[in-house]
């Protein structure tokens, strides 16, 4: 005789809702979401959210690479980047928002040191974004 093994029905549960929890976290940061509302920039991705008012930024740049820093919380993945971090030289906070490391990004400097680096996977809608912010914090240039 055999005894044959019971099945815990909550095991099996758990692993299904971690497996959906895992995908639904996948797809809510898969994409950086911006807009431009009310003298707003706004950015998002997941549970990461930025929201800074266009005069309060200092400068708007094209960068190739983003510089070494510490994670405070976020994830890498292939090629994106998000999350919030601290750079090693000032201390100060830097978001990122990085779809395609790949990929030129857009460095933004507001409150006089934060900075914030962003992109998205097609480089025409970050070129796009780049010309729409610059035209909107500095518009005789």
């Amino acid at each position: 005789m055999t005894k044959s093994r019971k099945k815990h029905w909550f095991w099996n549960l758990l692993i299904v809702l971690t497996i959906i929890f895992c995908m639904a976290a996948f797809v809510i940061h898969y994409k950086n979401y911006s807009s431009i509302e009310e003298g707003k920039f706004k950015i998002y991705s997941g549970i990461y959210r930025q929201q800074l008012p266009l005069s309060e930024m200092d400068s708007i740049s094209f960068v190739k690479r983003i510089p070494e820093m510490e994670r405070h919380n976020g994830f890498s993945w292939l090629a994106r980047e998000k999350g919030v971090f601290k750079d090693s030289l000032t201390e100060s906070r830097v978001y990122v928002f990085v779809d395609d490391l790949r990929q030129q990004k857009i460095r933004i400097v507001h409150h006089d040191s934060l900075k914030l680096f962003l992109n998205f996977t097609d480089s025409l809608e970050t070129a796009e974004l780049y010309e729409t912010l610059k035209l909107a914090i500095d518009p005789e240039e």
